[in-house]
């Protein structure tokens, strides 16, 4: 699969055959555009382009899962507030954790000898797997049989950029791709009236970026596509003034018929990449706006996501992110900001989870009673963890926080053929290392992949004179959350 748009060498036959299709005055840019603007066939843009690079691919072995939604909380949660209960840090509060645990792990803004935090929240078990998790989700311990808690997953990256950059592309610097392009490359797209591959960013600005969903040296048609939640969904989506159908529909005609010159006599993908985005942008212009418009949604689901329309939300985006599933979106991020604490962690917790919990838990829900979990993925989690140590900097304004912690945190995934009601993996009685299953980041990118039916270590692109590959020379497939 290093080459996904099947490219061969150009026999003079068919340069013939295309300088012919060029010459020949009938405007195939115009049937293919026709197409696009009057039929509602399904497949029809990727059909206008010869070895379009949406093509529907098949993987390697049969998938699990067919789509993927990624519910990703920057900041990193505490996971010592949520998922990992340590009684003996409320024991052992206030005084330093013993130098032998430590060891040689140095942290950006606390002390390696800085005092113990305990728990700020108490913890019970749920469901009939008795999972046992905070009371700050309540939402979801309603659904913990549904879903798999992991929670001795560790990160190579102890920064904000470089561990959400890891995470997302398996690497901690900008400039490869990103798991959403992987899976769009190796599967293709479904839809041809939406992105096959979304992105949904609630709480500010991201520390990895746009590299998060970049395609990096894939072909750019494998990026993803922000969706805004104010305004036009898609920058530049709408018709500029002045501009009426006819004029519109010839300019793409125009365009398409140059693009696809040029494209026959050099064979450059990104010229492929250029054509797909005009003629899906002629489609985004219904169904974009067709997608944001949730009246044809009941009351109930509204309610069961904690949705108000009107209102840009990380329970809104959840709701779009089912919607996007079902009209044949292959990957969805959404991303959460606002996990970063280094103060108030208590506080911080409170917040992060009034906001996110009930559409974490009604996304799965819902999911479930329409009949997609089985073969839809979602992933939950930030790009580390917290200390069980205290951070407390009177110059910084900062108190009763916990710094950044990349050897041990908690993940959770759900459907797409990970076993429901279990728990994978402990960490030592303080919370710091991992001591029972350990699961590398690049573990959970290639069991992402196994659900999706790839082969992480044939799942390839040749770049700069060698084969890369998402978990690059890393990752073994974590079999024990499989069904």
């Amino acid at each position: 699969m290093n080459d996904p748009l099947n490219r061969k060498a150009i026999t003079g036959l068919d340069l013939a055959r295309r300088y012919f299709l060029r010459d020949c005055g009938y405007g195939l840019g115009k049937i293919a555009l026709a197409g696009l603007l009057a039929s509602g066939t399904r497949h029809a843009a990727r059909a206008a382009i010869p070895d379009s690079p949406l093509a529907v691919r098949t993987p390697h072995f049969p998938p699990t899962a067919k789509r993927v939604i990624h519910l990703f909380m920057t900041g990193a949660p505490s996971q010592l507030e949520l998922f990992d209960q340590k009684p003996l840090l409320k024991k052992l509060e206030g005084k330093p954790l013993p130098p032998s645990v430590i060891g040689d792990q140095r942290y950006a803004f606390i002390r390696s000898d800085a005092s113990v935090l305990g728990p700020r929240f108490a913890f019970s078990k749920h469901g009939e797997c008795g999972a046992e998790i905070s009371d700050m989700l309540p939402h979801l311990a309603k659904v913990v049989d549904d879903i798999c808690l992991i929670r001795s997953v560790h990160t190579d990256q102890f920064n904000h950029a470089p561990a959400q950059l890891f995470f997302n592309t398996g690497f901690g610097q900008p400039g490869r791709p990103s798991l959403g392009a992987w899976a769009l490359y190796g599967l293709g797209a479904e839809t041809d009236n939406l992105p096959a591959y979304v992105v949904m960013t609630n709480g500010g600005g991201l520390s990895g970026g746009a590299a998060l969903w970049s395609s990096g040296f894939l072909p750019t048609v494998y990026t993803g596509t922000p969706l805004r939640s104010q305004g036009d969904p898609i920058l530049n989506l709408s018709t500029p003034t002045g501009i009426d159908a006819e004029l519109q529909r010839d300019t793409y005609s125009l365009i398409n018929d140059l693009n696809r010159e040029r494209l026959g006599v050099v064979g450059d993908p990104e010229i492929a990449t250029r054509m797909a985005s005009f003629e899906m942008a002629a489609r985004l212009q219904t169904s974009a706006p067709e997608l944001m418009d949730l009246s044809s949604e009941t009351q109930e689901t509204l309610d069961l996501y904690g949705v108000d329309p009107a209102k840009p939300s990380f329970a809104r985006s959840c709701l779009l992110a089912r919607r996007m599933m079902e009209r044949g979106v292959r990957f969805a991020n959404v991303y959460h900001k606002g996990w970063d604490a280094h103060s108030n962690v208590e506080g911080n917790v409170r917040s992060n989870t009034n906001a996110t919990d009930q559409a974490s838990a009604a996304l799965i829900i819902d999911l479930k009673r329409r009949g997609m979990l089985d073969d839809t993925l979602v992933v939950w989690g930030g790009e580390f963890g917290r200390t069980p140590m205290v951070e407390t900097n009177p110059a910084l304004g900062r108190s009763l926080g916990r710094d950044h912690h990349p050897q041990a945190f908690t993940v959770w995934m759900a459907g797409g053929g990970i076993r429901p009601g279990m728990s994978l993996g402990s960490t030592d009685e303080f919370g710091f290392h991992v001591v029972e299953n350990p699961v590398h980041v690049h573990d959970l990118q290639a069991t992402i992949l196994h659900c999706l039916g790839f082969d992480h270590e044939q799942l390839t692109y040749h770049h700069a004179g060698r084969d890369f590959r998402l978990t690059d020379i890393h990752g073994t497939v974590v079999r024990d959350v499989l069904i």
